[in-house]
């Protein structure tokens, strides 16, 4: 049976809304997916915990976001847990994943719809700055940051202590030295002190890390601990001698 006039203009109507409702649909996951690369790009990124030597503040496979917009305006700073790209031989080699599920994983994780999971990046604690002197250990196996002996008691996990390897190291300028929260497992500056005596460049450093954001059991925000607000940290730069304290500690 033919249609009539207004039968054909209806449908063409109707053909004119589900294309104008697909364009529609692209359009928006288009926005989406660059304002998504975008944020990834310059204002934060998520991450997996990659190894145990954050315990016990980071888990293994905890979701962590790192912000970029902290360190490129703040700078990098004493007691932030930060992201950064292995300086070299710091990480094994990883063979990528292949396969179209490799593809596929690597172009979410581009996009940052997945955390990133490159086998190149580390977390740790920054311990000193440019500038700072760093030496393990005092007389109670503390590390001590500018002639002061850091409590670290709060954050580093227990049972390890802190004297694995003993150092004493001027940190240059642009450079940090770094740390696990967990000693006793954690391939930090410490053991890397035949190149740059450990340090690290702030150039490698991706983002600071500000919260756990899965799983929801662990969500957290990650704040500096006290004891890198000391004034003595600054007022005594560079000092190599710990010095005492009105309580002798």
């Amino acid at each position: 049976m033919t249609s009539t006039p207004q039968e054909r203009q209806r449908q063409r109507r109707e053909e004119q809304k589900q294309g104008s409702l697909l364009k529609e649909i692209v359009l928006i996951v288009g926005v989406a997916l660059v304002l998504s690369v975008l944020v990834r790009t310059f204002v934060a990124q998520a991450f997996y915990v990659p190894s145990s030597s954050m315990e016990d503040t980071l888990l293994i496979q905890d979701r962590i976001l790192a912000s970029k917009l902290s360190t490129d305006l703040g700078g990098v700073n004493r007691g932030e847990i930060v992201v950064f790209t292995d300086p070299g031989g710091w990480l094994p080699d990883v063979e990528p994943e292949g396969g179209v599920s490799g593809k596929i994983r690597d172009a979410l994780m581009f996009v940052g719809l997945l955390p990133s999971d490159t086998g190149e990046d580390l977390v740790k604690r920054v311990i000193a700055v440019g500038g700072d002197r760093i030496s393990c250990c005092d007389a109670k196996g503390r590390i001590v940051l500018n002639g002061v002996a850091l409590d670290e008691t709060g954050y580093i996990k227990p049972g390890n202590g802190t004297d694995q390897v003993t150092f004493d190291v001027l940190v240059p300028e642009g450079r940090v030295f770094v740390m696990g929260d967990n000693r006793g497992d954690s391939s930090d500056s410490r053991y890397h002190l035949d190149v740059e005596n450990g340090t690290v460049s702030v150039d490698s450093v991706v983002g600071r890390v500000v919260a756990v954001v899965w799983p929801a059991a662990r969500w957290s925000g990650e704040p500096v601990p006290s004891i890198f607000e000391d004034p003595r940290l600054d007022d005594q730069k560079g000092a190599a001698t710990p010095k005492p304290t009105s309580d002798g500690k």
